[in-house]
């Protein structure tokens, strides 16, 4: 089983990046492997709404000038997502937003190959926003089919490293890798009881 994240910072190792690393450590303790990919701070173009990838449907955007092409491979692959974003102006941040809109409509072009994955998502916040972040995230999530474990992670801190200071948020962010692994074992399980049948 393997669990692909996604930080969607412009500040790699940034609190969202200790957030999205707390759940993937859960998860690495539960002998899942981890990768995480650095979106924030790429260029990242947004959806043109080209629909080439209805034409296309070989699970790839037209658009191949960036990282969101390997980003949908990986989720494809992936067993499990997570996404992780501070939160910007009251929501994800742009790299975020044009990754989650891209993979989205390739996905919606190509038979929903992100359906039944175990998903959960991580916002850093200072202050106001944090809701509206993770609901952007769980959208995304949510309408691809996917299966969230629990509720949302969210961690405050402004200053990188504050976000080690919110118990609550670090703690949220331990269970929710707790809850993804117990939701990919089961998912695993019930896939291996569906081929003895």
């Amino acid at each position: 089983m393997k669990v692909v994240a996604f930080n969607g910072s412009p500040r790699k190792d940034g609190n969202t990046s200790i957030l999205i690393r707390r759940i993937l450590d859960e998860l690495e303790n539960e002998g899942i492997e981890t990768e995480l990919v650095q979106v924030g701070g790429q260029m990242i173009r947004g959806c043109a709404d080209c629909r080439r990838c209805f034409e296309n449907r070989d699970l790839r955007c037209a658009f191949d000038d960036d990282i969101v092409n390997d980003c949908i491979e990986k989720m494809i692959d992936a067993d499990g997502i997570v996404l992780g974003s501070p939160v910007y102006f009251l929501d994800v941040t742009s790299e975020m937003k044009a990754l989650i809109d891209r993979a989205g409509v390739v996905a919606r072009a190509n038979g929903r190959p992100f359906q039944r994955k175990a998903a959960t998502a991580a916002a850093a916040v200072r202050r106001s926003g944090a809701n509206h972040t993770v609901d952007t995230l769980l959208h995304f999530m949510l309408y691809s089919g996917m299966t969230v474990p629990g509720v949302p992670v969210i961690g405050i801190g402004r200053d990188i490293g504050d976000v080690l200071r919110d118990e609550e948020g670090m703690a949220r962010a331990k269970e929710a890798g707790k809850n993804m692994a117990w939701l990919l074992k089961t998912i695993a399980a019930a896939d291996r009881t569906e081929e003895r049948v």
